[in-house]
């Protein structure tokens, strides 16, 4: 006898919200980003930071660089434009501080304003097999799922912390994953941002091909370690099975 798969991510605890509700949840958040990004292609404000217009270095100038950067990158402005203009703005290693905490300001408000506007609004929505399974994957093993993500950027930045508002993770996994896992392209961004001028330089060469080959690598690492860890279930099951010659012996 065949039994059916719930193939719909379980709901959060409390009474369900309203179509009404869920609808105005789902607009605000669609207006938030479509609204950033249509503001981000009109304006491009990310030459703001790499045409000399911040004026001359200082905390200040800090300070703007990096609430631009924790806004922009929330707005889906892509993470490398920044990180590399922090690096030719600022050096290396101010650029890579800079490049850290933007980051983590653009994550939180991004998580933010998914898990208020969408968490209730979108889980109803999760249907399927594969929905079901990135957010069971998400909820279960948050901190690990979200520092492969952040350390292969597969998917854009924004998407990653939508996403994970919609499920369960909590704010602390989320935080450290981001942190942990977007520290070193932060980094290799801001050398070569810094030694752009220098493109035959061991530094910008350096950070160029750690930004190649860390994507593949880390999902080969991943692909690795999720196939050891399905072996040692299998084996796992297998030996629990009654009859088995392990329950013999």
């Amino acid at each position: 006898m065949s039994t059916a798969v719930d193939e719909t991510a379980p709901s959060l605890p409390g009474p369900p919200l309203s179509r009404t509700a869920v609808g105005v949840r789902l607009l605000v958040l669609g207006v938030l980003l479509g609204g950033g990004v249509l503001a981000v292609a009109a304006l491009e404000p990310q030459r703001l930071l790499t045409e000399g217009t911040l004026g001359s270095a200082g905390l200040g100038t800090w300070l703007v660089f990096t609430l631009g950067f924790g806004v922009l990158s929330a707005l889906m402005v892509p993470r490398p434009v920044m990180g590399l203009a922090a690096g030719a703005l600022f050096g290396a290693a101010a650029g890579a501080a800079l490049a850290v905490v933007g980051t983590m300001l653009g994550a939180a408000a991004g998580f933010a304003a998914g898990r208020v506007l969408g968490q209730r609004a979108l889980r109803p929505l999760l249907r399927g097999r594969l929905l079901t399974a990135a957010d069971r994957q998400l909820s279960v093993h948050g901190f690990r799922s979200l520092l492969v993500l952040r350390l292969v950027p597969i998917l854009p930045f924004a998407v990653v912390n939508t996403a994970a508002a919609v499920s369960r993770v909590p704010w602390l996994p989320f935080l450290g994953a981001t942190a942990l896992g977007g520290l070193p392209q932060n980094i290799a961004f801001a050398v070569a941002g810094a030694r752009a001028t220098d493109p035959i330089s061991p530094a910008f060469l350096s950070a160029v091909a750690f930004l190649v080959l860390s994507g593949p690598v880390s999902a080969s690492v991943w692909r690795r370690r999720r196939a050891r860890r399905e072996s040692a279930a299998a084996t796992a099951a297998e030996s629990s099975t009654p009859g088995h010659p392990a329950d013999r012996a």
